[in-house]
């Protein structure tokens, strides 16, 4: 439960004409909710309101976006994160640098640092591709007649951050990548400002969420591999999709039942993507998995 204070009626204005500007009172209500069940402070800008789709009755929908800091406050009452300890990694393309790109950034990487059931920290790294966050779209200007078409031509929005600050937003976002791959329970299904930037509010939130989705899915799918821990040197491997099943059948054979333990438990949100790449293979792991559990539960009871 929220230890936020109860909103006068003149905080309860100055929220409604800010970060939730531009709900109706039903979404305002629930907007408050969200607040004091999460603990998160709209006044520091920890959280705020976004309705997609505000001018369409019909596809109208509120989201509530989770600032940098809020994620911050979120992670730090989890008793298994510790900050990252490191500057963020930047990888860069001269070629790739120009009116959409800055500073010609590809990648940007955050490792945070996880607590497993024996007290020992491992890194949890999140990445995020600048081509797959920043807001770049078509531009659209009006032609002979007056009416506004698409030209041809793409660009980053230059009237936010993203243009002033193009490091600031990428890292932000790896950030959000690596407290969902760390800590799954507590942050799926919640997302940064900064990753939710190239779409404008006239996209459905439910159509907004669904391509982030996919296209986060996709990426690490159709990528070099899923991220995934498997000793207690807590270093993280780049395993390539197709070699998933027969890497971690391998390492399960082998495994102890506390050590099959530790890797379910360290690489549970990377099993899940494999899930959504190959059903059968993710169910026959799940069934080792399930097996070494049961084992490792009954050692632990006879002791």
């Amino acid at each position: 439960m929220s230890n936020l204070p109860t909103f006068t009626p003149a905080q309860l204005r100055t929220i409604k004409q800010t970060v939730a500007k531009d709900t109706d009172d039903t979404e305002f209500n629930l907007f408050l909710e969200a607040c004091r069940s999460y603990g998160l402070d709209p006044f520091r800008k920890q959280i705020h309101a976004v309705v997609y789709a505000k001018n369409s009755p019909d596809k109208r929908k509120m989201s509530i976006i989770v600032s940098r800091d809020g994620l911050r406050v979120l992670a730090q009452r989890c008793r298994d994160y510790r900050p990252a300890s490191t500057p963020t990694e930047f990888e860069y393309d001269p070629d790739a640098k120009g009116p959409t790109n800055p500073k010609g950034i590809v990648t940007a990487r955050v490792t945070l640092w996880k607590q497993d059931n024996k007290g020992d920290w491992y890194a949890v790294i999140g990445e995020a591709d600048w081509d797959e966050f920043a807001p770049v779209k078509e531009e659209w200007a009006p032609d002979q007649s007056g009416k506004r078409r698409p030209t041809g031509n793409m660009t980053l929005d230059a009237s936010g951050q993203w243009a002033k600050m193009p490091k600031v937003m990428i890292a932000k976002c790896a950030e959000s990548q690596a407290l969902r791959a760390g800590w799954p329970d507590q942050f799926g299904g919640i997302y940064s400002e900064e990753e939710m930037h190239r779409f404008d509010t006239e996209t459905t939130a439910t159509e907004a969420l669904e391509k982030f989705e996919q296209e986060e899915r996709q990426a690490r799918i159709g990528g070099p591999g899923l991220m995934m821990v498997f000793d207690d040197s807590g270093v993280l491997k780049k395993v390539p999709v197709g070699e998933v099943f027969d890497r971690v059948s391998e390492f399960l054979g082998d495994a102890t039942p506390e050590e099959a333990y530790r890797f379910s438990t360290r690489n549970a949100e990377a099993l899940r993507e494999f899930w959504a790449h190959s059903k059968a293979d993710a169910l026959e792991l799940r069934k080792l998995i399930d097996r070494k559990a049961a084992e490792f539960k009954a050692s632990s009871e006879a002791a």
